[in-house]
């Protein structure tokens, strides 16, 4: 009987053994995607609100982008408690910027991104969300959506004593987003 025992716990002891390093690297692949797919949704998120805004007949400039940008995060943070993008917002002096759209379509300077992009499919929940965030901001103009960042508590914090008209690489933090947005739907 114990020779039973100890050979159906070595055949045991393997499976399990299997199993585990079935499910670390099924959970490897996951990190892994979860990691590209971060790295990649702020191009198609960005892809996504050009395309979108210019069906609607509005060509986007670059300043009027990363604010919709930072709104789509930070109400994204403050009603389901994640982040759209993993990169940081700059409390620049002409507010939040993502660095990386930023460099992007600075080429564009302050003029439309006239550049021909492929609305991307990025799911239906996500579409959703950044049409709402569309029909909510969609309609100010780049400079109203810039002074609305600077009288808000994320830009203000991330500045501190920067005055708004110099330079800054300071962070925008997104739990002061998270919280600072969640504010509004709570009192909205």
């Amino acid at each position: 009987m114990i020779a039973a025992l100890e050979n159906l716990s070595r055949i045991w002891g393997i499976q399990i053994k299997l199993f585990l390093l079935c499910a670390l690297e099924e959970q490897a692949m996951v990190v892994f995607a979860k990691a590209v797919a971060a790295d990649k949704r702020p191009f198609d998120v960005a892809d996504y609100l050009i395309a979108e805004c210019r069906e609607r007949g509005e060509i986007l400039t670059n300043l009027k982008l990363q604010k919709l940008l930072y709104y789509a995060d930070a109400w994204n943070l403050a009603l389901r408690d994640e982040p759209l993008f993993d990169e940081e917002f700059k409390a620049w002096v002409h507010g939040p910027v993502l660095l990386s759209q930023y460099h992007r379509f600075k080429d564009y300077r302050w003029h439309p991104i006239t550049e021909e992009i492929e609305k991307p499919a990025i799911g239906d929940v996500l579409a959703g969300f950044l049409d709402e965030i569309i029909e909510v901001f969609g309609s100010e103009t780049a400079v109203s959506l810039e002074l609305m960042t600077h009288r808000e508590a994320p830009w203000i914090e991330a500045r501190g004593d920067t005055p708004p008209t110099e330079p800054s690489t300071a962070t925008i933090s997104k739990e002061t987003m998270k919280h600072f947005y969640r504010g509004f739907a709570a009192n909205g």
